[in-house]
């Protein structure tokens, strides 16, 4: 039997948003907890996201007079998925995602309103992405690590989950994790939550589930190894959708930093560098990074104006590009000015028509017009989405479907409701797994008797 320095009721590992809710929710349910955490800042895909959530039936919608249900935002899922992602996690979500939204504003404090410069697009049928107004995704760890703190629960920084101890039936006694200069520290628990996230940083587990990504850039935390994964295949557990991940379309090149997607909603749209559209914009803004992949010269270019430039100035990723100079005068790109005159006119004449042009595309905004303006993009892969199967507790099962005796996860160690490649995705989806799952992984940490919801 190892040896543990200390013993907690319930150990997460991860401190992202995931990780954090996860501790919170345990400790709002009477439990001790602690959050181990891998590097020195809490940071994870959380922190790189942009800090919005997806979420049905608030009262942050009800208040806007946005009409919204769980039974919508199920059928949203399951149609964007075309019925393949998993039916327990996706009512789950559907059913969950408002309640911990608003107990995140109410118990929590956290400033989360409902977001309207994003309107509902690539499978959202309404308003439904919250966020925090002017701040990103690291602005919402830091945030939550303040509430961890103010709430007592301790956080292990620099603290690397590196083995589980279980016995014969799966059941966890404790955990070993790595301490800055080799040593070790084993620590034993009741419950362990894995939030450490998915394996979008593995190369070889990329290359063994989702190869067509393979070569493409990585915008996901490096701390996404693939973890929880290995922990869980060695304990038996079940997993799905290994090859699922959210692609996206728009990163900035060289700036590293995200082109929000209302510049495409909003009417802007890509070319490649023969100043040549190839895709409906609109369509699916994940699995179109395979097309942006896909064209000559490893780039494309977001082509907007002022109008819609004005729309996102207030979004922190656009106003932090326009510091930076990535968005540029069209006129001062390599793009050959005859053919996007044409590939705008074609543009005109579909919103014109009121039919759909040549990709599909319905036009609902005008295209760019006057003085173009340009953001040099590539495509990339921001985090994977299968992963850990789970229940409607977020407990890890088997492959039978019968739960291991204390093991939990959510974010991206969880499987989510993508289906089973990139096309699935809905947006602000990454982050509701994540506070959902992570307040419904802590609560069952805390309560393992607790009945399914």
């Amino acid at each position: 039997m190892t040896h543990y320095d200390t013993t907690i009721p319930v150990l997460i590992a991860g401190g992202g948003a995931c990780g954090a809710i996860a501790a919170l929710a345990a400790h709002a349910a009477g439990a001790e907890v602690a959050l181990l955490e891998a590097e020195a800042r809490p940071m994870g895909s959380s922190g790189m996201s942009q800090g919005l959530i997806a979420a049905a039936g608030t009262r942050a919608q009800a208040e806007a007079g946005i009409e919204d249900s769980p039974q919508r935002f199920l059928a949203d899922i399951m149609a964007k998925t075309k019925g393949l992602a998993d039916p327990v996690i996706a009512h789950t979500l559907a059913h969950q995602s408002g309640p911990t939204l608003d107990w995140m504003v109410e118990a929590l404090d956290l400033p989360w309103t409902l977001d309207r410069t994003f309107r509902p697009s690539y499978g959202n049928s309404t308003w439904r992405i919250h966020g925090w107004a002017g701040h990103g995704g690291q602005d919402m760890v830091d945030l939550l690590h303040v509430r961890l703190a103010e709430a007592g629960i301790p956080v292990l920084t620099e603290a690397r989950l590196t083995a589980v101890d279980a016995d014969a039936a799966g059941r966890i006694h404790g955990v070993t994790i790595a301490r800055p200069g080799g040593a070790s520290e084993h620590i034993g628990c009741g419950a362990l939550v894995l939030a450490c996230g998915g394996f979008a940083a593995n190369p070889a587990m990329i290359a063994a589930h989702i190869p067509e990504m393979a070569a493409a850039r990585n915008h996901g935390h490096e701390g996404s190894q693939g973890t929880a994964l290995s922990i869980g295949a060695a304990l038996g557990a079940a997993s799905g959708d290994l090859g699922a991940f959210q692609g996206y379309p728009m990163l900035a090149e060289p700036h590293g930093v995200t082109v929000p997607p209302p510049l495409l909603v909003e009417g802007g749209v890509l070319v490649n560098t023969a100043g040549q559209r190839f895709a409906d914009e609109t369509h699916d803004i994940a699995g179109m990074v395979h097309a942006v992949l896909a064209q000559p010269d490893g780039h494309v270019w977001a082509l907007h104006d002022a109008r819609i430039a004005e729309r996102l100035m207030p979004i922190p990723e656009y106003a932090q590009l326009a510091r930076l100079g990535a968005v540029r005068p069209a006129a001062s790109t390599p793009l050959p000015p005859a053919a996007l005159a044409a590939t705008l006119a074609e543009a005109r004449a579909a919103l014109a028509s009121g039919q759909p042009d040549a990709f599909g595309r319905r036009w609902t905004s005008p295209p760019p017009a006057g003085d173009l303006l340009a953001i040099k993009v590539v495509g990339a892969i921001y985090h994977t989405q299968g992963g850990l199967q789970i229940d409607a507790r977020a407990r890890v099962v088997r492959p039978d479907g019968t739960p291991l005796p204390n093991l939990l996860a959510g974010g991206g160690a969880a499987r989510s409701v993508s289906g089973p490649s990139s096309w699935g995705y809905l947006p602000a989806m990454g982050l509701c797994t994540a506070v959902t799952l992570g307040r419904l992984a802590g609560e069952s940490a805390a309560n393992p008797q607790n009945p399914a919801r």
